[in-house]
């Protein structure tokens, strides 16, 4: 399968503007431009953040398309690929969200642009729980980057979630995956782009 359409998944209170977003982008334009390319910012909201993305790849040919996610994007882009049967890159995926940012009910600063709030509802966490994607019917379709070093999400938990799924468990690093332009050619390889 050669993937012509992909879509990238910020996380938790980032943008379009996180390092890796940016790297993986530049990279995909520079190496494979005739890729459709998709990263927009994420309402809030799980529920919004859902009907925004499922419009937005409607006619996307679920053949040829694959996600990538970072950490609570790549919750997200595992319900995506559990809905379209579409490969997914996860980056220190977000296991159980609704858990860990059940205590971050109340206004949350954009990561990018402190200047810029959002309230996080306490609804929002229902709305992430009802987004679980069950076990994986095909593990072997998911890359996942795990950096035992992450500060806010647990290893263990990422591995035992995704296991049997392509990919690095890596030795340190951090939650933002610091040394993402390391691992880009590796995440490319299995994306197989056009």
């Amino acid at each position: 399968m050669t993937v012509t359409h992909l879509l990238y998944l910020h996380g938790f209170r980032s943008s379009p503007l996180s390092a890796k977003a940016v790297k993986m982008a530049a990279a995909v334009q520079d190496l494979h431009p005739a890729v459709h390319w998709w990263c927009p910012q994420l309402p809030p909201s799980p529920r919004q953040a859902m009907a925004m993305l499922m419009a937005g790849i409607a006619g996307w040919p679920r053949g040829s398309m694959a996600v990538v996610g970072s950490s609570l994007g790549g919750f997200y882009a595992t319900w995506i690929a559990a809905r379209t049967g579409c490969p997914a890159v996860l980056l220190n995926p977000a296991v159980h969200p609704a858990r860990d940012l059940a205590r971050h009910i109340g206004v949350q600063s954009a990561w990018h642009s402190p200047q810029e709030t959002f309230f996080f509802q306490p609804e929002f966490v229902q709305e992430l729980r009802d987004l679980d994607a069950g076990t994986l019917s095909r593990p072997e379709r998911f890359y996942t980057l795990i950096a035992k070093g992450d500060e806010l999400l647990d290893w263990r938990e990422m591995s035992a979630r995704y296991a049997g799924s392509q990919g690095q468990l890596l030795e340190g690093g951090d939650h933002a995956l610091s040394d993402f332009e390391t691992h880009i050619d590796a995440v490319l390889a299995f994306l197989a782009l056009a």
